[in-house]
């Protein structure tokens, strides 16, 4: 009879299937987690190349309208010298008060951060000698980024189908358009036919504005070509949101207060500008421009003058050039790979080296830039 013998593994056998298994487990989890850094890492440029093409769209929308006075632009009016267009809200010309409609554009620049200059992550200061306006903006502007102003009638107009007194009657229906975008209550207005141009304060109400310390009499109501606009006055910058900085967009009442501030774009955290001048050096009806960009400034370079003078100088900006830094929204690996080495040195903003080696949050940082022309300068409007 035969002796049945036992089967089984001995423990030499035991020790190397277990051995072979923990690096099984050791390469499945080293796949996993490369896996997941890089899901975080693409999740974290999407999100940055989103917030930077959004950003971009608003800039460029609202750049290319600076100077917008219906049928004639500033520009053109001012060189006509006709008295138009005419501010008609209490504003000392190039002060950077919000209401000064005879400045269609115009900039702050942040110390050291032209061309040649390096700014570290968080770093920087705010524009110098703010108007007192920009400078009470809540959330208030983050350090290291440029501040932009911009004046114009709003794209779309209302047909004026009567005038009495100070009391305008818009056609059916169309008082809807001047409280689009955002402005549920608009106060600030702009008339303007073919020929003469007129910004106030005033009330929309049942159809009609009315409008305050504004003479209405060198305009006719349809069929001529009057219509009524809302003026915008707005100031765009980076200033601290939901998320960490964002760009932001203000808008001013006619008490010169911006009253509303919204956050646009989460994720822009730096913001820079330069402004292409006229070769004319001054613009008047003797020297109107010329239409050719031979001078290019950073703000500061531009004119810090809050005078006739200054004003005259930011007449002659027909083209900016915006540079923007956006970031993705959460961490997405340490710092070491979410940039190559070199980054700090290779991540550019309109000349301005942007610095990252200080920075110790692990997200993904990329540039943007863009040269918009401003529609309402360009030669021959």
């Amino acid at each position: 009879m035969f002796r049945t013998r036992q089967a089984g593994m001995s423990l030499i056998e035991l020790m190397i299937a277990l051995v072979i298994g923990l690096i099984l487990m050791l390469g499945i989890t080293q796949v996993f987690i490369a896996s997941h850094s890089a899901s975080r890492l693409s999740e974290g440029v999407a999100r940055a190349q989103e917030s930077g093409r959004f950003a971009l769209d608003f800039l460029e929308r609202d750049i290319r309208m600076a100077g917008h006075m219906g049928c004639v632009n500033d520009q053109a009016h001012f060189i006509k010298g006709m008295n138009s267009p005419k501010n008609n809200l209490t504003a000392a010309t190039g002060s950077g008060s919000p209401l000064d409609f005879s400045v269609a554009i115009q900039g702050y620049e942040a110390p050291n951060t032209g061309p040649t200059s390096t700014l570290a992550v968080g770093q920087g200061a705010v524009p110098a000698a703010l108007p007192a306006a920009i400078g009470g903006l809540n959330p208030a502007p983050v350090a290291g980024s440029d501040i932009l102003v911009l004046r114009f009638l709003a794209p779309e107009g209302v047909p004026v189908t009567a005038i009495s007194g100070q009391e305008l009657t818009l056609k059916s229906g169309g008082g809807s358009r001047l409280t689009q975008g955002g402005v549920a209550t608009p106060t600030l207005f702009g008339i303007a036919n073919c020929e003469s141009a007129d910004v106030f304060a005033g009330t929309l109400a049942a159809g009609k504005i009315t409008g305050t310390t504004v003479d209405f009499t060198r305009y006719a109501p349809q069929p001529e070509p009057t219509q009524v606009y809302r003026a915008e006055s707005m100031v765009y910058y980076i200033g601290q949101g939901t998320n960490g900085p964002g760009l932001r967009r203000a808008r001013a009442n006619s008490a010169g207060v911006y009253a509303i501030n919204e956050e646009l774009v989460d994720g822009i955290e730096n913001l820079q500008f330069m402004y292409a001048q006229d070769t004319t050096p001054a613009i008047t009806g003797a020297t109107p421009p010329v239409g050719n960009m031979t001078v290019q400034n950073v703000a500061s370079g531009v004119t810090t003058a809050t005078t006739a003078a200054g004003a005259a100088e930011w007449r002659r900006v027909g083209m900016v050039q915006v540079g923007l830094v956006a970031r993705s929204a959460e961490r997405t690996g340490t710092n070491a790979d979410s940039r190559p080495a070199d980054a700090a040195a290779r991540l550019g903003v309109l000349g301005m080296t942007y610095n990252q080696d200080g920075a110790t949050d692990g997200r993904y940082r990329t540039a943007y830039e863009v040269s918009v022309a401003l529609r309402n300068r360009l030669f021959g409007n």
